[in-house]
Parts: C-alpha cells; sequence; structure tokens
C-alpha cells in the first residue's frame, strides 16, 4: 500500500516538474495555449463592443438615429436581390393593410 502512495507521489511530482507533459492523454501545453488565445479574443471581442458602443453614442449626439443606422448596416451586409425583395413584399403588405 505504501507503495502505491509513494508511486502517485512520484507521479505528482513528475508532473509539477513537467506541466507541459500528457496528462490523462491530453497535452497540457496545447491545451492552455487554445484557451488562452480563446481568453484573449473574447478580450478583443470585448473591447470591440466597447468601441461599437461609442460610435453610437456619438452618432446619438450628433442628432442621428440609432436604430436607422442598425438597419443600415444590417441591411448593407445582405445582397442587393435580397434587400430588393425584403422592400418589395414590404412595400406590397402594406398596400394590403392601407397604409
Amino acid at each position: 500500500m505504501s507503495d502505491t502512495i509513494e508511486e502517485a507521489a512520484a507521479s505528482r511530482a513528475r508532473q509539477a516538474e513537467a506541466p507541459d507533459a500528457d496528462v490523462g492523454g491530453i497535452a497540457a501545453d496545447r491545451l492552455r495555449s487554445i484557451i488562452e488565445r480563446v481568453e484573449r479574443l473574447e478580450e478583443e471581442r470585448k473591447a470591440l463592443g466597447d468601441d461599437i458602443k461609442d460610435i453610437f453614442a456619438e452618432a446619438k449626439s450628433a442628432g442621428f438615429d440609432v436604430k436607422t443606422i442598425r438597419q443600415i448596416i444590417r441591411l448593407r451586409k445582405q445582397e442587393p436581390a435580397e434587400v430588393e425583395e425584403q422592400e418589395t413584399l414590404l412595400d406590397l403588405y402594406r398596400r394590403a393593410l392601407g397604409m
């Protein structure tokens, strides 16, 4: 029984000396690298989101309608034919409702 405890202690010591070694079939250094890259990108995404909020606040303070700007941005991402089809249907539905 003491051999098992000593073996386990020796195994933990080896892992502590070489933290990048495989643990349970997982390459710890590769896993750490992936996690750290995702964390960095999430930080960048948050920073970009904050920058976008600032731009919309600037637009609002300049008198622009932020909701309309968002619609325009969404439309610019679409194909022209897709936008035209949506506008045609919207016009058709408005006329059907007497608007």
